[in-house]
């Protein structure tokens, strides 16, 4: 039997897909998000008026604690050697030297301190997370009376306060995601930043791009898009989240939508109240005419943002399968778009993969990131996680990013589209690698399905749904 036998028919392993940043963009592409920026600084650098110049930060902050905010800032004009992941991690600059903007303290009337009694109060209250809650509201709502003095909002978190964070036992409450609620439906961007977290985490080589690249992403930059995708096509993913009835007698489905592009615009959320979601187990399904409603509003972001073009081809991303009413709704709302693709995208398949050596033992590392095995017509496993040499400090080696552990691939199944399963591949694992707010190589799920999860989170939790679109970055 010859070794010919042994090889998995439809075996491909995927480039790393090229990011690209500010100047030449024939010369100005790399597949390390953090390289690219020492070299060629972030896309929007020479975008007039992209991102305000000096970036100017507001803080909410407990009693007596201003100065440790300011000190964070101050960190970011400072230089900084990578303790973790060297790999990978490269040394930080200063903020300024990579986004070529200044960052500030904004004026005395955007700083909000809050009350020094807090954490007595919150140790007397039945409900302590609402009390923090509610201390931190009012900080936004001072804040929201000044909002032309500043751009982003930084929140520091008190270690005292941990136990408030969350409350699952009695009422599902999270702090993270109520704060984002709260400010965005005021427009306001913010950045959290615990004691126990960012303020001593001990690699603050990390921290530093991890936080400027989310403040400067916060402000309205834009750190990287992606090279080669195809120009005129949309991305959109849907996500769902369970939100209570006012009336406390059922619970319906927010309905979730994220629009992307290649240029990274029109990155916006839109969220739909939907009546009469049925559920299969424990997930929901739109009926035709809801679906239509979503996809269609949608496209009035993407076409907004493209002077009224319609796109040429447009790929929806969602977690669970298309209903074939849901199929019947997507397409209602793009009769005018010539290329449509429909793809449900599992995270969990309970498929493995090993890499075997030349020496037919398996190897150190485990598969190569990009790696891809079609199982029949309209299915596909695809490893986004895995080694990738390409980010390492030589360009060979090894790198894994998650350390341990076999990767498990995502299962790409398509409902509806006619084009080569190769392109859905090399798309979901481009925008794996278009998470803002990570210092990181790549995600495990594009930022499709990342980031509709992250506004259904948020979005269950915001006291009144408002029709127009939200910035993703104010969910950030």
């Amino acid at each position: 039997m010859s070794s010919k036998s042994f090889e998995l028919p439809g075996h491909v392993i995927f480039d790393e897909p090229m990011l690209r940043f500010g100047g030449d963009p024939l010369v100005a592409r790399d597949v390390h998000p953090l390289r690219g920026l020492l070299n060629y600084g972030p896309f929007t650098k020479d975008k007039l008026a992209a991102v305000p110049d000096p970036i100017r930060v507001a803080t909410i902050f407990p009693a007596r604690q201003r100065e440790k905010l300011i000190g964070l800032l101050r960190e970011l004009y400072g230089r900084h050697t990578p303790r973790e992941r060297r790999a990978f991690l490269l040394e930080y600059p200063g903020f300024t030297k990579i986004f070529e903007v200044k960052i500030i303290p904004a004026g005395d009337a955007t700083s909000y301190e809050m009350g020094s009694t807090l954490t007595a109060d919150m140790a007397a209250a039945e409900r302590p997370h609402a009390v923090l809650a509610e201390a931190i509201t009012q900080g936004i709502r001072a804040l929201r009376n000044v909002r032309n003095q500043f751009d982003v909002v930084l929140i520091l978190l008190s270690e005292e306060w941990e136990a408030a964070f969350k409350e699952t036992k009695v009422e599902d409450f999270d702090l993270h995601d109520y704060i984002k609620a709260t400010a965005a439906a005021d427009g306001i961007p913010v950045q959290i930043v615990k004691e126990s977290g960012a303020m001593s985490y001990y690699c603050r080589c990390s921290v530093m791009w991890r936080l400027s690249t989310a403040l400067y992403t916060k402000a309205g930059g834009i750190p990287w898009v992606l090279a080669d995708l195809k120009p005129g096509t949309a991305y959109i993913g849907i996500d769902y989240a369970l939100r209570p009835n006012p009336q406390g007698e059922s619970r319906f489905a927010i309905c979730c939508s994220q629009v992307f592009d290649a240029e990274g615009s029109g990155l916006e959320f839109i969220a739909y109240e939907a009546d009469g979601v049925r559920l299969f187990g424990k997930n929901p399904f739109l009926r035709r005419d809801q679906m239509m409603k979503v996809v269609a509003r949608s496209l009035a972001i993407y076409q907004r943002k493209h002077t009224g073009t319609l796109p040429t081809r447009v790929v929806i991303h969602k977690n669970t399968e298309f209903k074939p009413e849901e199929v019947d709704g997507c397409f209602d709302a793009l009769m005018g778009v010539k290329d449509i693709e429909l793809v449900q995208i599992q995270q969990e398949c309970g498929w493995r993969g090993i890499h075997i050596s030349g020496k037919h033992q398996p190897h150190g590392y485990p598969v190569l990131r990009g790696s891809s095995f079609q199982l029949g017509p309209q299915e596909t496993l695809l490893w986004t996680q895995g080694n990738l040499p390409d980010v390492t400090q030589t360009g060979r080696g090894d790198y894994y990013k998650e350390g341990k552990g076999i990767p498990e691939p995502l299962l790409l199944s398509r409902y509806a589209g006619f084009g080569p399963t190769d392109d859905l591949c090399k798309e979901v694992l481009a925008l794996t690698k278009m998470d803002w707010n990570n210092d990181g190589p790549y995600d495990r799920i594009p930022v499709t399905l990342s980031y509709a999860k992250i506004l259904a989170s948020v979005v269950k939790r915001m006291p009144k749904m408002e029709p127009h679109s939200y910035a993703f970055r104010l969910f950030m």
